[in-house]
């Protein structure tokens, strides 16, 4: 802790540095990687024509797309089944229906014409498919077309696994898998300008593991890092589902939002939180160690509507609490109810509860 009683990843949120830009990977590296990592696309082959169903199963090995064959009326349900990146076929009437389906997800139809013809590869384009080819095409046109069907089919992948990852990592911590730093930041103001929409109590927690550098010093790295998750989980094990919500600040330090909690419910929850941390040991690296954490409280009974501060204002509030917990001993909470205008009082004269 700081002597000015703020600790430095509270300074870090406070600070709102969104503005700084952040170091990025070579994406080109990272998708080369996960390109070659991936497994060849899944394909349906619907094609009426037996001589040419035969001709392409013939032709399309499986290192370039793992087909499945089916006919045409089993096709939607293949696809509502499994999801296939890429749908090969030579039936109008399917492609429109699987354009006119609201699936999940679309995949990359290949339409083999009938004949070389504009009007009939026309009439596949604007029927929905995404590429078209002649029946009777040769070896170099086919193995363009499939070659290009795999790539969108891998790359439409790697962005959706990229989007999902990049999704969870920017919302969870990774370790302890409570919310992350970043989502606290985003989604604490939104809490407040809900709860004053709705002119509804909002409270909030920060907490510190006592002592964090012995455990670390004692048990290493990695047993500090287990004692990490089971904080994590521990606050999130007595908290309302659904509603409370628990973010790692960063280090060994944790905030604890509880919406619609008045001052008496926050101060029962604060207290709960404290006693499930201290009254069970932990176990990191097949020990058994005593662990204790302090607390700081801040309640808000009606949220200020259009105040832009007011995030700051239960931050700076809160981390105080916290500080007058680690100086009275620790493995405390410390209480306090935010007045509507924090401004006019300094943090050190706000109303205040030490317990045990």
């Amino acid at each position: 802790m700081s002597s000015g009683g703020h600790t430095t990843v509270i300074k870090r949120v406070l600070e709102r540095r969104v503005h700084e830009p952040e170091a990025r990977e070579d994406t080109t590296a990272t998708v080369a990687v996960m390109l070659r990592v991936l497994p060849p696309p899944h394909a349906l082959l619907s094609i009426r024509a037996p001589d040419t169903r035969k001709h392409l199963e013939q032709r399309i090995h499986r290192e370039m797309l793992d087909v499945l064959m089916c006919e045409e009326h089993e096709t939607l349900d293949q696809l509502r089944e499994q999801f296939r990146s890429v749908v090969i076929t030579d039936s109008l009437p399917l492609v429109r229906r699987i354009r006119a389906q609201k699936l999940p997800r679309e995949p990359f139809i290949l339409y083999i014409a009938p004949s070389e013809d504009l009007e009939e590869i026309d009439s596949g384009l604007f029927a929905g498919a995404d590429d078209c080819l002649a029946r009777h095409a040769g070896e170099p046109a086919l193995k363009a077309r499939l070659g290009t069907a795999r790539r969108i089919a891998e790359l439409e992948e790697v962005l959706r696994i990229a989007l999902i990852e990049n999704r969870e990592l920017s919302t969870t911590d990774e370790l302890t898998r409570v919310a992350s730093r970043r989502f606290f930041g985003k989604h604490f103001p939104r809490e407040i300008d809900r709860a004053a929409r709705y002119r509804r109590p909002l409270s909030l927690i920060l907490c510190d593991i006592d002592f964090f550098k012995n455990v670390n010093d004692t048990l290493g790295h990695a047993g500090g890092d287990e004692v990490l998750k089971q904080f994590g989980a521990r606050l999130q094990e007595s908290l309302r589902r659904g509603v409370d919500w628990v973010a790692r600040l960063g280090g060994e330090e944790f905030a604890v939002i509880l919406p619609e909690t008045n001052y008496d419910q926050a101060l029962d929850a604060a207290r709960r939180l404290r006693a499930c941390v201290a009254d069970r040991p932990f176990q990191a690296s097949n020990n058994t160690v005593e662990v204790t954490a302090s607390f700081g409280m801040c309640n808000l009974q009606q949220v200020p509507l259009g105040d832009r501060k007011t995030a700051d204002h239960m931050l700076r509030i809160a981390d105080a609490a916290l500080y007058r917990s680690k100086h009275a001993g620790r493995n405390r909470v410390t209480a306090t109810l935010m007045p509507m205008n924090p401004v006019r009082r300094g943090v050190n004269e706000i109303d205040e509860l030490l317990s045990r």
